[in-house]
């Protein structure tokens, strides 16, 4: 490089330095290749894609009515443009050599579907909506973007949108929303969407990913994570309704619920208080209901970092999430203002060391493997919350959540919630904070759970949450006393419910006694009057 060349680096803004470090870099690591390794949690999800080709346990779906009327041509062509912009959408998964690689296509057309539904009825729709959305993906041929548009009436269409999540996160799906509103309304105008040009994309966050894990960096994380982790590791132990499979067949369903604003608002102002945020009051919450429910006080909880610790990733779809392994000791009968501390102190440390794979992590710690478990973690805690990049309300509507509507550049979408049938673990909690309230969902294992035993956590759950909101200095084994009362409670009601039951059981029984003792009683003075199928006998 000469001093001149030198010179105009030097004088470029940080802005534009940013833009051709990326061009150097896109040059660098493409030169017309389109064969690239995955990434580490894509190894993961492949590997257990070839165990089960016909699981759909990793369909991420969305479905909206869009209303009043929709310009079918003009998405069409948007989504074209999404499939054009992000190369993720456009990558397969073939093997060479019996090992994955990811093949980026210079072009693929969208796989758009147009489905006259205007004669289905309401049950009709749901049942084909659920065949579409957890239809099996082909990873080595593709497409692994599917999307459906159903006509119900002139006024009012169903858009259904399935992806493979070894291509796309929870975070992308907010940022496609997002896109999808600057470029629907730009091809329904016939003008180009002012979207700006991507320095890089998911391929170069491999190799980025490849060369700090072989770094001093890559080091400094692993030791960490071999400290926090070392010894045996607890399997949490949850009580089930129904024996475990050998095998997980990652069967599935939720229990929804909502908390208010007034406790919303409450806990803010207790994390806030207490130098936390409101993930870590959440989160110590729902640790503690899980050892109350256990017994157990060394507990493992997974929870996905966002993996874009880097500026430059921010725009970029493709799977970055990294489900972290929390490991939080509920030991000493501390107060929940104490407890929440070390739980503050031990999700700080795991943002600090969340760029490190799990699934590179499972490998080198190679912890006892029980095939009918998940590995290292069974439970997994989630909080979703909108990101600057997308519109308020699309992380809520990418996952699904009822009642959501947004007004992506005229597309007016309301959320069309589907039925969640598939269970990666145990059980998730996923919470997902709105503008006033927070919205809740038990996603569990059905094969393990039944929907009374989530009701029953959901229920312990927020009953927690309101009573540290006002008394934060209670002491663990206090809280835990108030879910057995609680229990106990429960369980009173349900035995006065059954007597109750029974006691109007036997009512009817006599009543009905008496009713036929009248209809045999119908001659003179109460005797018996007899007919002639009595002088029979």
């Amino acid at each position: 490089m000469n001093s001149s060349t030198s010179q105009r680096i030097a004088d470029l803004s940080p802005g534009e330095k940013r833009a051709l470090l990326g061009q150097l870099l896109r040059k660098q690591g493409r030169d017309s290749k389109s064969l690239y390794p995955l990434s580490y949690n894509q190894q993961g999800i492949w590997f257990l894609y070839q165990l089960a080709p016909e699981s759909t346990v990793y369909n991420v779906n969305f479905a909206a009515r869009i209303s009043p009327d929709v310009n079918v041509p003009a998405l069409r062509r948007a989504l074209q443009r999404l499939v054009d912009r992000h190369p993720a959408l456009r990558t397969t998964f073939p093997a060479q050599s019996g090992k994955p690689i990811q093949q980026v296509h210079e072009h693929q057309k969208v796989c758009f579907e147009e489905v006259d539904g205007s004669t289905w009825s309401g049950e009709e729709l749901k049942a084909r909506l659920l065949e579409e959305a957890y239809r099996p993906f082909d990873l080595e041929r593709g497409p692994l973007l599917r999307v459906s548009l159903i006509m119900r009436s002139a006024q009012e269409h169903i858009l259904l949108l399935v992806v493979h999540h070894i291509v796309i996160d929870f975070w992308s799906l907010a940022l496609l929303l997002n896109e999808l509103g600057v470029l629907y309304p730009a091809e329904s105008a016939g003008v180009k969407a002012p979207l700006p040009p991507l320095d890089l994309q998911y391929t170069d966050y491999v190799r980025w990913q490849a060369e700090m894990l072989a770094s001093p960096e890559g080091e400094r994380l692993w030791a960490y994570w071999r400290e926090k982790l070392a010894g045996q590791l607890p399997v949490l132990d949850l009580p089930t309704d129904r024996p475990r499979p050998a095998l997980p067949t990652y069967r599935g369903a939720s229990h929804d619920f909502t908390m208010d604003a007034e406790l919303s608002s409450g806990l803010k102002a207790l994390a806030k208080a207490h130098g936390a945020t409101l993930y870590m009051v959440l989160l110590a919450v729902f640790q503690i209901v899980l050892s109350y429910h256990t017994g157990q006080e060394d507990l493992l909880v997974g929870s996905p970092m966002v993996g874009r610790s880097r500026v430059e990733f921010e725009g970029i779809v493709g799977l970055f999430t990294n489900p972290v392994v929390l490991r939080t000791n509920l030991s000493g009968n501390p107060a929940f203002r104490e407890f929440l501390d070390r739980v503050r102190h031990t999700v700080l440390d795991a943002l600090e060391h969340q760029d490190y794979p799990t699934v590179l992590l499972v490998e080198r710690l190679r912890p006892s493997r029980d095939l009918s478990r998940p590995p290292l973690c069974q439970v997994m805690f989630v909080l979703d919350k909108p990101h600057r990049l997308a519109e308020q309300g699309a992380s809520a509507f990418a996952t699904g959540e009822t009642g959501i509507r947004m007004n992506p550049g005229g597309l007016v979408l309301e959320s069309f919630p589907l039925e969640r049938r598939a269970a990666t673990l145990d059980l998730v909690l996923l919470i997902i904070e709105m503008q006033e309230s927070l919205t809740a969902s038990m996603r569990y294992n059905t094969d393990l759970f039944g929907p009374a035993t989530m009701a029953r956590l959901s229920k312990h759950f927020e009953t927690l949450l309101r009573h540290v909101v006002g008394q934060p200095a209670t002491r663990l084994s206090a809280l835990k006393e108030l879910l057995a009362e609680t229990d106990r409670q429960e369980q009173a009601e349900i035995r006065k419910a059954h007597r109750e039951l029974n006691i109007q059981k036997l009512q009817q029984i006599k009543r009905k006694s008496v009713s036929a003792l009248h209809l045999g009683n119908d001659g003179v003075d109460g005797k018996p009057k007899y007919t002639n199928a009595n002088r029979r006998y």
